[in-house]
């Protein structure tokens, strides 16, 4: 993963399953396995159900209704085979239909929430996933170009300022402006904890003010969640002799330290 991979955000914000009378979609698709296989016991592979379960579900759903939807016959000329009753055939088109129209009135909610560009910000920022254990949200507030990379500064929401470098061609891949939304994905083990407030020790650019929260470790390792003013959170992977070495301990004030290529940004897809 480079830093100029973007985040893929999706649309689709209001979701939900359509249920009618108790009649979910599982139910619904077991009956047009019936009316495609006339078989059961076909139709029960066909949705992933053990014969015993789709039974089960047709013998509820026969009972629940004031008409048979499922019709069963035994022996005879064909072998007998199971069928659905004009009840179910209709059921099955009305649902089919309803889904339709959900479906339509679920898309309608999310193209409201996209005429709103604060809920958009608040969607995109909700619904983002990655493996990295650190995500920041900010704004970009300064773009200085160089040679081959662009330095760019970001503010975080509580005025927190976060310096992190991409060359040329991932700047204009991103199409980062002044005031753009991004996300900045940071590795723990990337993060190094100092005590004393004096940045000049280090060659890291970014040197930040924070307080230990939290405080895991095991034989080797330690995980300390660190808390921003602006109540953004960071965790960093330090060894466990570190953490002794640090005396760090739950309310501590400490400095988050790392380099300007340590994070890994992003923006919105277009």
């Amino acid at each position: 993963m480079t830093p100029s991979q973007n985040t893929m955000l999706s649309p689709l914000w209001v979701e939900g399953d359509l249920r009618l009378a108790g009649l979910d979609n599982r139910m619904i698709e077991l009956l047009k396995a019936v009316q495609q296989s006339g078989s059961l016991n076909q139709a029960a592979k066909q949705v992933g159900l053990s014969y015993k379960g789709a039974w089960q579900i047709i013998e509820r759903a026969n009972n629940s209704s004031p008409k048979t939807l499922v019709a069963t016959a035994t022996g005879g000329t064909k072998g007998g085979g199971t069928a659905l009753t004009p009840a179910g055939q209709s059921l099955v088109e009305l649902f089919d239909w309803l889904q339709t129209e959900h479906q339509g009135f679920l898309k309608q909610l999310n193209t409201c929430l996209l005429d709103n560009p604060d809920n958009v910000l608040l969607f995109q920022r909700l619904v983002v996933k990655t493996s990295a254990r650190n995500q920041l949200f900010g704004t970009v507030i300064c773009i200085l170009h160089g040679g081959v990379s662009v330095e760019i500064t970001i503010k975080l929401k509580g005025n927190e300022q976060i310096i992190t470098t991409i060359s040329q061609p991932d700047f204009q891949e991103l199409g980062l402006t002044l005031n753009s939304d991004v996300l900045l994905l940071l590795n723990s083990s990337e993060i190094m904890l100092a005590t004393i407030d004096n940045p000049k020790q280090f060659s890291a650019r970014n040197y930040l003010a924070c307080h230990v929260i939290q405080i895991r470790e095991d034989l080797i390792y330690a995980e300390v969640t660190l808390l921003f003013a602006g109540g953004e959170m960071l965790i960093a992977t330090i060894t466990r002799q570190s953490l002794h070495d640090l005396g760090l301990e739950n309310g501590m004030r400490v400095f988050a330290v790392f380099k300007t290529n340590a994070p890994i940004l992003g923006t919105k897809c277009c």
